[in-house]
């Protein structure tokens, strides 16, 4: 009998598909975290939740339990943030909103492709739709385009000469604000919770989102370092319900991150069930 893999029996809460910048169909996901013997993950594309229908079916279908997710990314002060919403009950709701902000992302997509032709990079919009696959328009979908067109040579090249902040071709994002993002994931019936927050996550910061109506915290996540997830791990259990974790898996292009990595106990998601069976939301304070 074949050794189950190390990954077996735990979950991962934060994994994105084609629908947004993965590059792994939401299908190929979930077979992805069969493979690796979780037993449940969400699926949190970036401002999308058109993968959630297929990533569902697919659950179904090969056992695994799909969270319906989203992250969002939003306002705090002037840095941009990202919010994980998991457990969202209502996706017609989320999707309505989602509308308005994909449309903003295609407009920042044509804007980008704009500027690069004007430096005299020739490249499409429909490259960098075609880029998308009818997903969320981001500017990871113009670095493909430009390095499928040969004007990059990998990703990381076209961010550090064309796209990315202080670049000939950076188009700002216009945002949502953490509020309305905390407000939106609530009204879908979701848990928001803050991703990835690394040093940043002070308790301070931790506090004052609470104020707005965050539920808890990204602890585990391969952008932190020990010290960081311990430190989050002992804050987000003195503050609050709510503890996650996940890869933020991309698929390929992700290198050394890999589905299971973050080893995210099944209690982490025993324990957001029961908040949301029946024990009122407590924000964290």
């Amino acid at each position: 009998m074949m050794d189950a893999p190390a990954t077996a029996g735990f979950v991962d809460l934060h994994m994105h598909s084609t629908a947004s910048d993965g590059s792994r169909a939401p299908t190929d996901v979930v077979r992805a975290a069969k493979d690796a013997g979780l037993i449940a993950i969400a699926l949190t594309d970036h401002d999308s939740v058109a993968g959630l229908p297929e990533a569902q079916a697919a659950g179904r279908e090969l056992g695994v339990r799909i969270v319906n997710g989203v992250e969002l990314s939003a306002v705090e002060g002037e840095a941009e943030t990202h919010l994980l919403g998991l457990h969202l009950r209502d996706v017609l709701v989320i999707e309505r909103e989602l509308g308005g902000l994909r449309d903003m992302r295609e407009r920042r997509g044509q804007q980008i492709v704009h500027k690069l032709v004007a430096l005299g990079v020739q490249v499409t919009f429909e490259d960098v739709l075609a880029q998308a696959g009818g997903g969320a328009v981001g500017r990871p979908h113009v670095a493909r385009a430009l390095v499928a067109d040969g004007w990059a040579t990998d990703v990381r090249d076209a961010f550090d000469r064309y796209l990315g902040a202080g670049k000939p071709a950076f188009v700002a994002k216009d945002q949502l604000g953490m509020a309305d993002a905390i407000a939106m994931i609530h009204a879908a019936g979701g848990l928001a919770v803050l991703a990835h927050p690394g040093p940043a996550g002070t308790r301070e910061r931790l506090a004052a989102l609470a104020a707005l109506g965050m539920d808890g915290v990204e602890v585990k996540h391969p952008g932190h370092s020990p010290n960081d997830t311990a430190r989050l791990n002992t804050l987000a259990l003195q503050l609050g319900p709510v503890v996650s974790g996940g890869p933020a898996w991309h698929g390929a292009a992700d290198g050394p991150r890999t589905i299971g990595m973050m080893h995210v106990p099944q209690e982490w998601l025993a324990r957001q069930d029961a908040l949301l069976a029946g024990v009122a939301r407590t924000p964290v304070v």
